[in-house]
C-alpha cells in the first residue's frame, strides 16, 4: 500500500547555506522539504502543513530554537511534532534537559554528519508514511462503513416496502378465493347433495387450500430466502400426500402424454410432517420428472418402509437422465440439467433438499447415464401405524343447530358479502348486508345486530372507522374483523380498535359457525 501524500519535514535555519545543504542531503521521492530562515516563519508554515518532522537550529536571533519548539509544544496542532535540534557548538547538560523539556528526540551538532542524519531522517519518514497509510486506510473504511451503512438503510427500506408489497398482494389474492369456498361448503352441506359433487369439491378444496398456502408464503419469503422455514408438523399419510401431489400434477404430466402410476408398499404411511410442505416436494419430483422426459414417457412412484425404519418415496423416469459429472450438483441452487433448455429457475430441487432435511429426512439421485433416466428419492422417520387412523375427507359436517340471532356482513366486495349472507342464512341466522362503511353504521342503526363481520379494507369509510361509529350505537355488538390482512401487526392493531376477532380471507365455514358461537 502505498500513500498518497508526500511527507514533510520542517528545516529552519537562519542561514540560507545551511538549508541548502540540510536539503541536499534529505531530499528524496515522497518527501516535501519546507524551509524557514526564522522562529516565525516556522510558525506560519505550522499552521498551514501537517509536518512530521522538523529541523530546529538552536542559535537564531529573535527566536531561538528551543523558544520555537516551547510555543510548538504549547499548540495541539503541533504538539506531537518530534523536533531534532541542530546546534554549531557543544550542548552542556543544562541546554540539553531543557531541549528535551520541549520534545527533541534528538541533538545534532554542526558540521552534521551526513550518515547520521539520513539513518534518523530515514526512521521517521518510514514512520510516517506508515502513520499516513493507516490513516488512508481507516479513512477508506469509514468511507467503506458509511457506503454499507447507506446500503442497509436501503435494503431496510426496500424489506418494507417489499412486505408492504405482499401483504397487498396477499391481501388480493385472497379476496376472491373466500367466496369460492364458502360455495364449495354450501355445496356439499346442501339436502340430497350427489357424492359426485361432494367428491369433485373435495378435489377443488383441496386445490384451493394449496393456493391459500402459497399466498401465505408470500408473506414469509424473508424467512425462506434464509432458510427459516417454520414447519407446520402433524400426523400425515405420505400416500395421501403422493396421491394428492399426482392429482394435482395430472394436468402438465398428461399433457406431454405421460403414463403415471403409484405402488405403494403401505396402505397407510404415517409420518410427522408439514403437510403442505411435502405436497410441495412430491410436487416438485413429478414436476422434475415430467418436464425432463421426452413425450409419451413413463412415470413410476413408489413408497414404503426401508430398513432403517424411515418411510420413503422413489419417483423414476425413463426420460433424458443425469450425466455423471452433473449429478452432484442437481441440488444446488439455479442448476438445471440441461441450462439450454431453460425452464424454471432450478430451484425446485434445493428446495426439495432443503425441505427434507428441515423434516429430518434426505433426498437422493441416482442415473445410469444420459438418455437412461433418473430416480429421485426421499426419505424421513416413519411413524408407528394408527389402526384408528382414516382418510380425511370433505364431507357434510354434523348439523349444528345456532339459535336465530341477528348478523350483519359488510364488504366492498359484493360476491364476497353475499355468498357469507346465503351461508349465514342456512345455519338459521336473520342477515342483512352493506357494501361500505358509511352504508354499515346506517343498516346498525336500524338493523341492531348482535354480531357484524366487518371487511377492513373499503374505500371512503374503512372497517376501523365504521367499527368506531357502530361502536357508539352499541357498545356490547360483537364485531368480527374479516380482511385479506393477515400479518400478526394487522390482527394487533384491529384488537386494539376493539374488534372481538380477526378472520384472514378466505375464511373458511367452519370459522364461521366458531364465531356465531359467541352469540348463539
Amino acid at each position: 500500500m502505498t500513500s498518497t501524500r508526500s511527507i514533510k519535514f520542517l528545516l529552519v535555519d537562519d542561514l540560507d547555506a545551511n538549508l541548502v545543504a540540510l536539503a541536499g542531503l534529505l531530499e528524496r521521492p515522497g518527501l516535501e522539504l519546507l524551509m524557514a530562515r526564522s522562529g516565525r516563519e516556522a510558525l506560519e508554515i505550522l499552521l498551514e502543513h501537517e509536518v512530521a518532522l522538523a529541523f530546529l537550529d538552536v542559535q537564531m536571533p529573535e527566536m531561538s530554537g528551543f523558544e520555537l519548539a516551547e510555543l510548538m509544544r504549547g499548540t495541539e496542532r503541533t504538539r506531537d511534532v518530534p523536533i531534532i535540534f541542530l546546534t554549531a557548538g557543544t550542548v552542556d547538560q543544562k541546554r540539553r534537559i531543557r531541549g528535551y523539556e520541549t520534545g527533541a528526540v534528538d541533538f545534532l551538532p554542526k558540521p552534521i554528519d551526513p550518515e547520521i542524519l539520513l539513518n534518523k531522517a530515514t526512521t521517521f519518514f518510514e514512520l510516517a508514511k506508515r502513520r499516513e497509510e493507516l490513516r488512508e486506510s481507516e479513512a477508506r473504511l469509514r468511507a467503506a462503513n458509511e457506503e454499507l451503512e447507506r446500503k442497509n438503510a436501503e435494503l431496510a427500506e426496500s424489506g418494507v416496502q417489499k412486505d408492504r408489497f405482499l401483504a397487498v398482494l396477499a391481501h388480493e389474492l385472497r379476496n376472491p378465493i373466500a367466496p369460492v369456498l364458502t360455495g364449495l361448503e354450501m355445496m356439499v352441506t346442501a339436502d340430497n347433495c350427489p357424492k359426485e359433487i361432494v367428491d369433485l369439491a373435495e378435489m377443488m378444496r383441496r386445490q384451493i387450500g394449496q393456493m391459500v398456502h402459497l399466498i401465505n408464503d408470500l408473506l414469509d419469503v424473508s424467512r425462506i430466502n434464509t432458510g427459516k422455514i417454520a414447519l407446520r408438523m402433524e400426523r400425515v399419510d405420505i400416500n395421501e400426500v403422493v396421491t394428492e401431489a399426482m392429482e394435482s400434477a395430472r394436468t402438465f404430466i398428461d399433457s406431454r402424454g405421460h403414463e403415471l402410476s403409484f405402488v405403494s408398499e403401505n396402505d397407510s404411511l404415517a409420518v410427522e410432517g408439514d403437510r403442505h410442505r411435502l405436497f410441495q416436494v412430491v410436487s416438485n419430483m413429478l414436476s422434475n420428472a415430467a418436464k425432463y422426459s421426452p413425450p409419451n414417457g413413463k412415470i413410476d412412484v413408489k413408497s414404503g418402509i426401508d430398513g432403517d425404519g424411515n418411510a420413503y418415496v422413489t419417483v423414476r423416469d425413463n426420460g433424458e437422465g443425469i450425466s455423471e459429472e452433473n449429478l452432484p450438483k442437481i441440488f444446488e441452487m439455479f442448476e438445471q440439467v440441461d441450462s439450454s433448455r431453460q425452464e424454471g429457475l432450478g430451484i425446485g430441487l434445493t428446495l426439495v433438499m432443503n425441505l427434507m432435511e428441515l423434516h429430518g429426512g434426505g433426498v437422493g439421485a441416482t442415473s445410469e447415464g444420459l438418455g437412461k433416466g433418473s430416480e429421485f428419492r426421499i426419505w424421513l422417520p416413519a411413524l408407528v401405524q394408527r389402526k384408528e387412523e382414516k382418510p380425511v375427507i370433505l364431507n357434510r359436517p354434523e348439523n349444528r343447530q345456532f339459535a336465530p340471532a341477528k348478523v350483519m356482513v359488510v364488504d366492498d366486495g359484493k360476491s364476497t358479502a353475499d355468498i357469507i349472507v346465503m351461508f349465514l342464512n342456512l345455519e338459521g341466522m336473520e342477515t342483512r348486508v352493506a357494501y361500505n362503511g358509511e352504508e354499515a353504521v346506517r343498516v346498525a342503526r336500524e338493523f341492531k345486530p348482535e354480531m357484524i363481520f366487518m371487511d377492513l379494507g373499503m374505500p371512503k369509510m374503512d372497517g376501523y372507522q365504521a367499527a368506531e361509529e357502530i361502536r357508539k350505537l352499541d357498545p356490547d355488538v360483537i364485531m368480527i374483523a374479516v380482511s385479506g390482512w393477515g400479518r400478526e401487526e394487522d390482527k394487533r392493531r384491529s384488537k386494539e380498535a376493539g374488534f372481538d376477532g380477526h378472520a384472514v380471507k378466505p375464511v373458511e365455514p367452519e370459522d364461521l359457525r366458531q364465531f356465531l358461537s359467541l352469540i348463539c
